[in-house]
């Protein structure tokens, strides 16, 4: 099978990585549970909302995000069982395709560069499995798609769930 794999929120927690850059710049810590069904941007105060949408025009912002747990282990599997792809839009931010790759070489070096799809939108794949966060990408894929939770997406519904990648490892290995 071919399966392509979602980046941002599926394997790097880029919706932590809002909040903790939101906890150092204002001093506030906000609650995950607050911040279901909204993007991040949206579970702050509005005179802040510039500010944390800017976090993704930063340098290092996609180079330091942290792995989503399990994220690692079951790649690892399903690369060994399937024909395993990186599909990540990159192309929005300046920053960020270079700073996809290197996190790539880092934490998942067994999918090597040919693997890796670095694109703007994602209606263009073709294979047989979709994981990601936004359902948008998955409406118009033509295989079976995964909705992977994350906080902003816990309302939307229509989908075949993960809410982990155990739960991942449960479906597809």
């Amino acid at each position: 099978m071919t399966l392509f794999v979602d980046m941002d929120e599926v394997l790097a927690d880029t919706y932590g990585a809002h909040l903790e850059l939101y906890k150092e710049k204002y001093g506030v810590e906000l609650n995950l549970a607050d911040c279901h069904g909204k993007e991040a941007w949206e579970s702050v105060p509005k005179e802040h909302r510039e500010q944390v949408m800017g976090h993704a025009w930063q340098v290092g912002f996609f180079r330091n995000l942290k792995l989503i747990e399990g994220s690692q282990e079951v790649m690892a599997e399903l690369n060994k069982k399937h024909e395993v792809y990186i599909a990540s839009a990159a192309m929005q931010f300046p920053n960020s395709l270079k700073e996809k790759s290197d996190w790539l070489d880092e934490f998942f070096p067994f999918i090597p560069w040919q693997q890796r799809i670095l694109c703007g939108h994602k209606f263009v794949l073709k294979g047989d499995i979709l994981i990601d966060d936004r359902s948008y990408n998955l409406e118009s894929f033509d295989g079976r798609s995964i909705l992977f939770t994350s906080p902003h997406n816990v309302n939307t519904n229509g989908f075949e769930r993960a809410n982990s990648w155990n739960e991942i490892a449960d479906k597809l290995l």
